[in-house]
């Protein structure tokens, strides 16, 4: 959503320490044949409509509102994102640098 990757997680678990501490994080699918590896930075969501459009698209999908669980909401906007197909591999292989 807003071209950006929203997540939620606890301060305390090992995840939200690990970004406290530094915000460079990676975000990938769960498909090794067809890969997709989203480098970026992560910041917590404060603004009140940000929050809303992501528990209305999240609420949508998973049928709950993240916010009940009492946790940040982060967001991850992409520096950097490779791609491949492992059939084609690595003439599929792309990547694409985003922002400024």
């Amino acid at each position: 959503m807003d071209d950006a990757f929203y997540f939620s997680t606890g301060r305390k678990s090992r995840k939200g320490r690990n970004l406290a501490a530094n915000p460079a994080c990676t975000v990938t699918n769960d498909d090794g044949e067809e890969a997709v590896i989203v480098e970026g930075s992560v910041e917590e969501v404060k603004d009140a409509a940000a929050l809303e459009r992501v528990a209305v698209a999240y609420t949508k999908k998973y049928k709950m509102d993240p916010r009940s669980m009492g946790e940040p909401i982060f967001m991850v906007r992409s520096r950097t994102v490779f791609g491949f197909i492992e059939e084609s591999f690595p003439k599929s292989a792309t990547r694409w640098r985003m922002g400024g």
